[in-house]
């Protein structure tokens, strides 16, 4: 039986024979793609190749992709674990033809493969082609079908409708008919009962799709026609783990040599056997899934956040340790313990993952306890929606309340009917929907945007000019109009632009575009989308046609270039201070100011920010020019020590930027020499995350105008202080004298605080027997609360009811000794919940001491009567 580490090998080999490329897999988590925040299939690192953005390197390729589907077609990330064949990350066999070859080849050779290569049982093969669609005006894909029909008898070969057969990489853009590949691995006897034809895309998980060949020939418009393309492109994608499972002769993806190891250490670590419960096995095949796609997002740069593909990380995260804590009994962090088995099973094929060990095994367990403490946070709001909601007489917990603790607490709505059911109650879960619902829709009108087509003027790609000149003359290669949050914004491709679109951290330029004899449109953000660099302007010239003199804000972009510079600067002083382990997480470089992340495992201390900074500045004083390679090979770059970040991909030849003994992979923009930075000062220093540091700084005329800001505020400070020669002296002297004044009003408030409760405990009145003091006065809410506190420790039947207020809000208190609390006919929190509404206010607390604030001061004299009256019952 083949391994999983032979079966990806000998795909790459066979596609190799085949004249293909063997490309590297790219990164998951895509960083210069505004469209996409991870690789969700093979052909995402092959777009602008296929959209004619780049020249294509190679005709022919193949490649093992790491891939991450947490939505879409049958890939619900809450699906995940309770079937046996979708994962949120996989990997994905593809082979590729760029106006090279096309189905013939691509039928023939995935037969080859699969049947003479690998020896599947050809009785077990069916394949389905595109039946046609009338509204598209597209017909039957007959030459797919007789292709097949040379390796297929007629019936294994089924037409498939336009969603299964019509494959599409957006609204816009290239498509096509598909080939779907699907293998039955049921019984002899289960296909005697039912052919497995009638079986194909019926989400059998016996009968299941392990490739699909897509034949691209059509451009879908944003009108929805279609046109065809100048040139055909093939696209495949097999499911690795699919493939493994099939040729291992296993029902279950999970069966397999690729996730097994993972399944054992997780029985092993939690005391469950796989096989033997229902809800335990999900939860481990949750956890075997999910370890993967976590721990590839972090090496490939991709940390757990609240916000856009690190808040997809955090949620696939929190699933899995959900699934820990409520299947699994794990209370205490438990994910992390599994990564030595993933790097044990897949860090042969991706040695990143042993790289970044230290790294992912920090921000896994930080990520763990952190969202077990959220749990138990949740937990204990969730008892009080219960208590509340049996106390008003209901079984049934309010949707909202259930919303709010998924939405706040990222409390699972499973865990929550778990939790209310033993309990003896309900959620409701339509109540639920409806806030849910109500929450994508407000983010879906929040990031909608509705793209025109491309109008073309001239083919061709863009020349970026902009590490040479800030201005150049071209020309409209291409226009389309964008709408977002209702307002129209276009965007123009120019065929030559000194302008760099926003990518790697670096914001995009802003400029003018002049057209023709003088007409100004001003450039307000530069992109990159499909790698192209789109200028966004707000209004279309007279003239779209008319030659365009493009100018950078030169301003702007110096100051841009002098953060950019200023952060290769800091990468190499903080591996001189700190430590060759510091690697750079991320980077933000605008006109402002720059933002530098990285690896560190503790915080950086002041004396070593200045040290870093002072070797910094010196660097900056040297006035070291910029030597850079533009086209230099990668294996000459890593020879000379230039630094590559984890998480992206570089191509044959890459861009080298070098200041002295600072050397890295760049394809930003900077300043021609140090010296022009001016200085640099580090602003900030936090945590992002376990193990990962980040610096704000500034430089230049910045730095000028925070010294500026900073002389004006101690020059203030002296002049507060009459001038006094030692500033710091004379402030903390200052403190002193309040230290010692703010005690003696302390001491003061003590005892005029013992006066007034020995003056109110001495007009204490009888009510039924229980001693009952009085307080109606104004008072700070601290000092009531000291005085009820202390009458109720020091007096046994008694209760304080006190209607007090400060500053014109009014406050209610009630305190109550224990061995009257102990009966159980008096509850503070209720007595002071019914007051409240007397004084438009609300509140409550536990059965001993309660309180409540609000809005009408006049209210108080019948709110304490109220309360009174409730005493006497």
């Amino acid at each position: 039986m083949m391994t999983a580490k032979e079966i990806r090998e000998s795909f790459l080999k066979f596609f190799a024979s085949k004249g293909c490329t063997i490309v590297p897999s790219a990164p998951m988590v895509l960083k210069g793609d505004p469209t996409l925040m991870f690789t969700n299939a093979g052909m995402n690192q092959f777009k602008d190749i296929i959209l004619g953005n780049v020249e294509k390197k190679f005709s022919r390729a193949a490649d093992s992709q790491k891939c991450l589907r947490v939505s879409g077609k049958h890939n619900d990330l809450e699906e995940v674990g309770h079937d046996t064949y979708h994962h949120t990350m996989f990997e994905m066999l593809g082979n590729w033809s760029f106006g090279d070859y096309f189905k013939e080849e691509a039928i023939s050779w995935a037969w080859e493969y699969l049947v003479d290569k690998l020896h599947l049982d050809p009785k077990n093969l069916y394949a389905t082609v595109f039946e046609g669609s009338k509204e598209e005006g597209l017909e039957r894909d007959n030459e797919a079908a007789d292709i097949w029909l040379r390796f297929l008898p007629n019936d294994h070969i089924l037409n498939g409708n336009k969603h299964d057969n019509f494959w599409e990489m957006g609204d816009t853009g290239p498509c096509g008919p598909c080939s779907e590949i699907h293998y039955d691995s049921r019984s002899e006897t289960e296909k005697s009962a039912t052919p497995g034809r009638e079986l194909v895309n019926k989400d059998h998980p016996q009968v299941i799709e392990i490739w699909n060949l897509v034949f691209m020939q059509y451009n879908r418009k944003a009108d929805g026609s279609l046109e065809k393309l100048p040139a055909h492109v093939i696209d495949t994608g097999m499911g690795f783990e699919r493939l493994v499972r099939t040729l291992q002769g296993k029902t279950s993806n999970y069966d397999t040599d690729v996730f097994q190891p993972i399944i054992q250490v997780i029985g092993a670590l939690s005391g469950h056997s796989y096989g033997e419960d229902a809800k335990t096995d999900v939860a481990m095949r949750v956890l075997a899934d999910h370890i993967r796609t976590i721990a590839f997002a972090i090496t490939d740069g991709q940390l757990p956040s609240n916000a856009k593909a690190g808040y997809v990380i955090r949620r696939i995260l929190r699933r899995a340790v959900r699934y820990a804590y409520t299947y699994l009994g794990q209370k205490e962090a438990f994910l992390y313990k599994l990564l030595p088995v993933l790097i044990e099973t897949m860090g042969d094929a991706y040695p990143e993952l042993k790289v970044q060990n230290e790294l992912i095994v920090k921000v896994i367990k930080e990520e763990e306890d952190s969202f077990l403490r959220t749990l138990a946070g949740g937990i204990k709001r969730l008892e009080n929606i219960m208590a509340d909601t049996k106390a008003d007489g209901k079984t049934v917990i309010d949707g909202k309340e259930a919303f709010t603790l998924f939405d706040t607490y990222g409390f699972p709505l499973d865990l929550t009917e778990l939790i209310a059911r033993e309990n003896g109650m309900t959620i409701d879960e339509e109540g639920f929907k409806v806030n849910m619902q109500a929450q994508k829709e407000r983010a879906r009108n929040a990031a909608a945007v509705e793209n025109g087509d491309w109008v073309e003027l001239h083919a061709g790609t863009t020349d970026f000019v902009g590490y040479d000149f800030l201005e150049a003359e071209t020309e409209v290669l291409r226009y389309r109009s964008i709408k977002q949050k209702n307002k129209t914004y276009y965007q123009l491709v120019l065929e030559k632009t000194p302008f760099y679109g926003e990518m790697g951290g670096q914001v995009g330029d802003k400029g003018m575009l002049i057209f023709g004899e003088g007409e100004a449109i001003k450039v307000i953000d530069t992109k990159r989308e499909n790698n192209l660099a789109v200028h966004i302007v707000e209004k279309l010239p007279t003239d779209i046609t008319a030659p365009v003199l493009a100018k950078v804000d030169e301003e702007s972009r110096i100051a841009i270039e002098c953060n950019h510079t200023a952060t290769h600067i800091l990468d190499y002083c903080l591996r001189k201070v700190l430590g060759t382990h510091v690697e750079q997480k991320g980077s933000y470089v605008s006109s402002e100011s720059l933002r530098f992340d990285f690896s560190h495992f503790q915080k950086v201390t002041d004396a070593e920010i200045r040290e870093v900074e002072h070797l910094a500045n010196k660097m900056v004083r040297e006035g070291i020019a910029i030597e850079e390679h533009r086209h230099m090979p990668i294996d000459e770059a890593r020879q000379m020590g230039a630094i590559a970040l984890f998480g992206e991909k570089y191509g044959d030849e890459v861009r080298v930027v070098k200041f002295g003994p600072s050397v890295e992979l760049c394809g930003g923009t900077h300043i021609n020499n140090t010296g022009r930075i001016g200085m640099i000062r580090i602003v900030s220093e936090s945590s992002v995350a376990a193990g990962v540091r980040r610096i704000e700084a500034i430089t230049g005329k910045a730095v000028e105008d925070t010294l500026d800001n900073m002389q004006d505020m101690i020059r203030s400070l002296k002049e507060m202080f009459n001038n006094a020669p030692n500033l710091v002296s004379a402030i903390k002297h200052q403190l002193e004298e309040d230290s010692f004044i703010k005690h003696q009003i302390a001491e003061f408030k003590k005892q005029q605080e013992q006066q007034m409760k020995q003056k109110y405990a001495e007009g204490a009145i009888d009510i039924n027997g229980m001693r009952v003091i009085k307080i109606h006065c104004p008072m700070e809410p601290d000092s009531i609360k000291n005085i009820a506190f202390q009458l109720r420790q020091e007096n046994q039947n008694t209760i304080i009811v006190a209607g007090t207020s400060y500053q014109t809000k009014p406050l209610l208190t009630v305190a109550i000794s224990d061995d009257i609390v102990k009966q159980g006919n008096l509850n503070a929190g209720q007595l002071v919940k019914g007051a409240a509404r007397l004084i438009s206010g609300g509140g409550g607390g536990q059965p001993h001491f309660a309180q409540a604030g609000g809005k009408s001061e006049d209210g108080l004299p019948a709110a304490i009567d109220y309360i009174l009256d409730e005493i006497r019952g």
